[in-house]
Order: structure tokens, then C-alpha cells, then sequence
């Protein structure tokens, strides 16, 4: 017998949000996480709004802001307003985000705004840690040998807002046609993005960019520590020196053989000295292509250093992530501090990766 296509709707539901969500969907340990991370935060949360104790509408809960951030990161979701629009009728992202079906969605511009205040407080960074503090109580880190390296960061930024910085600037009237100017960090600024510096690596073309920098841990490949920095020659092993640093002194016991592995671009003297007076081991591969290494045979030689090479090429998992699933490769943001926040905030959102199957999430355009 054919059904009649009809439509009926109850006035009331006796069902609730939770039982939207299978039992088994990855977002259901990822906010369990989440959620511890965020408690430990409650101290920070209360010092960035104890000046609004004279009165006004409540903000939006900090705790319901990250976790709204967490899910564009691991939905791809390329904007406020995109989000905003998905919350507005997907009950999963109400269930993760902590709304009740008669709640009403934000602004974008809200939105936005809110947002920006725990940049301003450094909330993110702080829920990296704590992140990352779940993951060494669950025995996930070794806590002693790491890797290093770092990647390109594509700038909200195009060629044509890159001018001279004294203002006589020709450029305009060539339409845009740069062949046969010199152009150069050192005279030229982007107008809407001044900390974003032109910069090429290898056969890629010069482009506005900036440089992610990640430390990971060798056992699963999580990583323990993540900036980014101005893109230039040096920013790699200088941000590498800075990692492994903070990374040394969080290690009590200086007889533990701490080690780094990294690739060619890392084998200069000056970085290996500063990794043997850090007590750093450097597992760095040799270069020698015309020259000689700065890596002692010593330490090449080693059985350790050959298991540091062939776990280093984790971290390059990390990166291709954020820039896939987290839309890292050119940021919709402008300034080194809120590209620093969104790819610290991008690396806690795949910290979680191999233990709740963050990459077969689906998609909400499928």
C-alpha cells in the first residue's frame, strides 16, 4: 500500500539534543576533552570579564565560543557567518556547542567581536595546554624525544597591497603589473597586512606569507608546541631554539637524553650548538651537498638518530591537516597575533586525531 506524502509536525517533543548524536560519532569524545580542558580554564574565564561586573547584557560563555571555534576548525567552515548559519538549524553543532534547540544563534559581528577578547587573553594558547596536559595523564607523549619543523603560511593578503613603505609607490598605475620592480621586504609593506612578509622557499613563488613552527612528540606524533612567526630564512631555527627550550625546561631530570629530529634545512652550526648547550641532542639530517655537516658523525651514526628520522615525518601529518581540514593554507585573518591564535587553536583541534578519528568526520556540505 502507497504512503500518503503528507506531513505532520507535533506541537511538543519529549526528545532531547543527546539523543541526535550517535553513540559512536567522534564529536562525542573530542567535546568530552574539550570539556575538561575548558574547566580547568574557569580562572582565566573569571579574570577576563571581571571588568564587566558594573552591568550590561551577559557575553557569550567563553567555553561556548571555543567550542564553536573547534568546530569550524574540524568542519572547514571558511566563516563566522558560514557557522553561524550552520548552528542555526544543524542540532549536532548545537549539542557540541552547548545551545538547547529554543536558543537563539549569535550574530556573526557578535560573534567576532567575542572572539577577539580571547585572543586579547591568550585563551586559546592556554587551552592548547591544557589539551595537551589530558594527553601526558593518558601516558600519549614520551615527554623526551620530539621533531621539529615548519611550514608556510599563505597571508589575507595580495601582491597589490604590497607598496612601497615611504608611499612613492608607481605601482598603482602599472595595474598591477610588477615585472621588472624590485620589490622587497625591506622597502615595500603590504597595506592591509603589514606583518605579512613576501617570502618563496624552495620552487614556490614569492607570495605574502607568514611560517608555522610545530614541535612533536615522537611516540604518536602529537604536538607539544606551535607558533608562527614573520616569514624569513631564519625563522625556522630560531622559533626551533625557542620550542625546544621551553620544551627542556618543562623536564626536570638533565640526564634525560632529550632528542630532535629535523630535516637538512636545520643543519647549520650554530643551531646543533645551541641544541648540545640546551642538552638537546640534535637527530637533524646531515647536509652534504658541497659541504660539510654540522651534525657529528658521533650522533648520526647512532641507532637512536635513524629512529628520529623516520619518526620526524610525522609532523608533516599535523601540517597537512590544518591546512586541509583546519583551512590553514591562507588564513582569513590579518596580523602575526590572531594567525598565532588560529594556528595554536588549529593544532589543539588535531591533537585529538588519533585517538577520536577527528579526519573521518563528515562533512556538513555532503
Amino acid at each position: 500500500m502507497r504512503g500518503a506524502d503528507t506531513f505532520t509536525e507535533s506541537l511538543f517533543t519529549m526528545r532531547r539534543l543527546e539523543d541526535f548524536v550517535p553513540q559512536s560519532h567522534p564529536l562525542r569524545s573530542i567535546r568530552t576533552m574539550a570539556n575538561q580542558a575548558l574547566v580547568k580554564m574557569d580562572r582565566l574565564f573569571a579574570q577576563m570579564y571581571e571588568a564587566d561586573i558594573k552591568g550590561g547584557r551577559p557575553s557569550i560563555a567563553p567555553e561556548k565560543l571555543l567550542r564553536a571555534m573547534l568546530l569550524q576548525v574540524l568542519y572547514s567552515i571558511r566563516s563566522e557567518r558560514q557557522l553561524m548559519e550552520q548552528t542555526q538549524y544543524n542540532l549536532l553543532f548545537r549539542w557540541f556547542i552547548g545551545l538547547s534547540m529554543d536558543d537563539s544563534v549569535w550574530v556573526p559581528t557578535v560573534f567576532t567581536k567575542n572572539r577577539e577578547r580571547l585572543i586579547k587573553h591568550d585563551a586559546v594558547i592556554q587551552f592548547f595546554n591544557e589539551v595537551l596536559a589530558i594527553a601526558q595523564k593518558k601516558n600519549w607523549l614520551s615527554g623526551e624525544h620530539f621533531s621539529v619543523d615548519g611550514t608556510l603560511i599563505q597571508a589575507w593578503a595580495g601582491h597589490k597591497s604590497f607598496v612601497r613603505k615611504d608611499g612613492d609607490d608607481q605601482d598603482d598605475d602599472a595595474g598591477g603589473n610588477f615585472k621588472g620592480r624590485k620589490r622587497s621586504n625591506e622597502t615595500h609593506e603590504s597595506k592591509t597586512d603589514p606583518d605579512a612578509k613576501l617570502y618563496r622557499k624552495g620552487k614556490t613563488s614569492s607570495e605574502l606569507r607568514y611560517m608555522g613552527h610545530t614541535l612533536s612528540d615522537n611516540r604518536h606524533g602529537l604536538v607539544v608546541s606551535a607558533m608562527v612567526t614573520k616569514a624569513d630564512g631564519h625563522a625556522e631555527r630560531e622559533a626551533a631554539k625557542v620550542m625546544l627550550n621551553d620544551a627542556r625546561q618543562v623536564i626536570e631530570d638533565l640526564n634525560v637524553e632529550v632528542t630532535v629530529g629535523a630535516d637538512k634545512g636545520y643543519d647549520a652550526h650554530e643551531f646543533i650548538e645551541a641544541c648540545l648547550e640546551m642538552k638537546v641532542t640534535p637527530h637533524v639530517a646531515q647536509n652534504t651537498s658541497g659541504r660539510r655537516s654540522a651534525v657529528p658523525d658521533a650522533i648520526a651514526s647512532s641507532a637512536g638518530y635513524a629512529v628520529s628520522q623516520q619518526k620526524r615525518k610525522l609532523i608533516e601529518q599535523g601540517f597537512g591537516w590544518v591546512k586541509t581540514v583546519g583551512r590553514m593554507r591562507q588564513v582569513i585573518v590579518r596580523g602575526l597575533k590572531k594567525v598565532d591564535q588560529m594556528f595554536v587553536l588549529s593544532m589543539a583541534a588535531y591533537n585529538p586525531f588519533p585517538y577520536t578519528e577527528v579526519m573521518t568526520l563528515p562533512s556538513v556540505f555532503e
